[in-house]
């Protein structure tokens, strides 16, 4: 059984989905500049690429040898159902993609000038993803899988906000008070100031739901923003954004202390820095000749769900795992003997050594992905990351 009608079976059972990823939020089509540092008023011509956080780490995933499942919406157009068939074509599950016959789907164009700075227009007025209804969700697929991914964009307008909100509860009422089985909630606020009313808007937006993930990823220029000019590289500044989920949790958490387990700031190049309630450290990049940036931290997370999605199995309890037992684990529909949701997060945390292996692996997808031009197209699989790490 392939690894998306397993998750079609399992979801079906009500049973858990051992190593599913389910990504939920956005796609769209990114137009880029056909050349490097202009703006947008001068790029010369645009090149269109599959995009969108939540895709891109659903692809991600699945390129690694993973399973991953998409839930979100585009339109019923041509761009829509081109993204349905990129998603198909690299071995997402598409089962919980909807298209909106009344709304287009949603385009965005970005360039990194010469000034280093990126640049985003996008035409969402409103687009297919705004529009996703809670009814439409697929709620049995979701509470069966070991991780829920999702962004902050979802959150910004209803209805998809109210759409995010009742997936989360969904999550948290299916899984038992602190039980090792329950599904991670993983969160990468993928700030687009942009698209928000106001600078407030997108900050009280972004952490409204912090006390409610497992695990959140953040970019140094994110801890900057959402600690008010904090120093984005102090670790105390990134400790009070660790702490913070602990501060604001409550008592329907169902556990006495916040949810949060794992804190990761990425630093581009540089590598990342992890936060746990025990321990704390960083993991350095790798130097490459980067072409565009565009998917990175998308690719580091992949790279990261990856492994946590496949903690506890055959293919990692030895060490780094070779690409044949875990492509071959892959094909069967799971990774053999994977543990499921928190208590595979919670086994590889048990083991700071195993978590900076994992991030290692997650930094070289980063790396790799600058290297293309493209998000999705530029994501890599396990054998092109097994070489980068040698």
């Amino acid at each position: 059984m392939t690894g998306a009608n397993a998750a079609d079976a399992d979801a079906s059972s009500g049973a858990a989905s051992p190593g599913l990823v389910v990504c939920f939020g956005e796609m769209l089509i990114d137009f880029v500049p056909t050349v490097n540092g202009v703006s947008l008023a001068e790029a010369p011509a645009f090149m269109k690429a599959p995009g969108g956080a939540p895709a891109n780490v659903a692809v991600g995933i699945a390129r690694l040898g993973g399973r991953a499942a998409f839930m979100g919406k585009v339109g019923e157009d041509e761009f829509g159902h081109m993204l349905g068939g990129i998603l198909k074509t690299n071995g997402v599950d598409t089962s919980a993609l909807r298209f909106d016959s009344g709304a287009r789907t949603a385009l965005a164009f970005v360039t990194l000038r010469s000034d280093g700075e990126r640049e985003f227009m996008f035409y969402r007025n409103p687009s297919a993803d705004m529009l996703l209804q809670p009814e439409e969700l697929d709620l049995p697929l979701a509470t069966s899988a070991s991780v829920l991914h999702y962004g902050s964009i979802s959150l910004i307008t209803d209805p998809c906000k109210s759409a995010h909100l009742a997936l989360l509860d969904a999550i948290e009422s299916s899984s038992s008070s602190g039980s090792s089985s329950s599904t991670i909630l993983s969160y990468d606020p993928n700030l687009r100031i942009p698209l928000w009313p106001s600078q407030e808007a997108a900050r009280d937006g972004i952490l409204s739901i912090w006390d409610r993930a497992h695990m959140i990823k953040v970019s140094d220029e994110e801890v900057a923003f959402l600690t008010n000019g904090g120093d984005p590289y102090s670790d105390d500044v990134s400790r009070s954004l660790f702490n913070l989920s602990h501060k604001n949790s409550s008592s329907s958490s169902g556990e006495g202390k916040g949810k949060l387990r794992l804190l990761l700031v990425t630093e581009g190049e540089k590598g990342c820095r992890y936060y746990t309630e025990h321990y704390q450290g960083r993991v350095d990049g790798f130097s490459v000749a980067a072409i565009d940036t565009t998917g990175a931290g998308d690719a580091f997370v992949a790279g990261i769900l990856r492994k946590v999605a496949a903690a506890g199995s055959s293919s990692t309890s030895g060490g780094s795992g070779g690409s044949g037992s875990s492509a071959s684990a892959s094909a069967s529909g799971g990774d053999a003997k994977a543990l499921h949701g928190l208590a595979a997060l919670e086994w590889l945390l048990a083991d700071e050594g195993k978590l900076r292996e994992a991030l290692r692996f997650a930094n070289a997808c980063g790396a790799i992905t600058t290297t293309v031009r493209g998000a999705i197209p530029a994501l890599p699989d396990e054998t092109t990351v097994a070489q980068m790490l040698g």
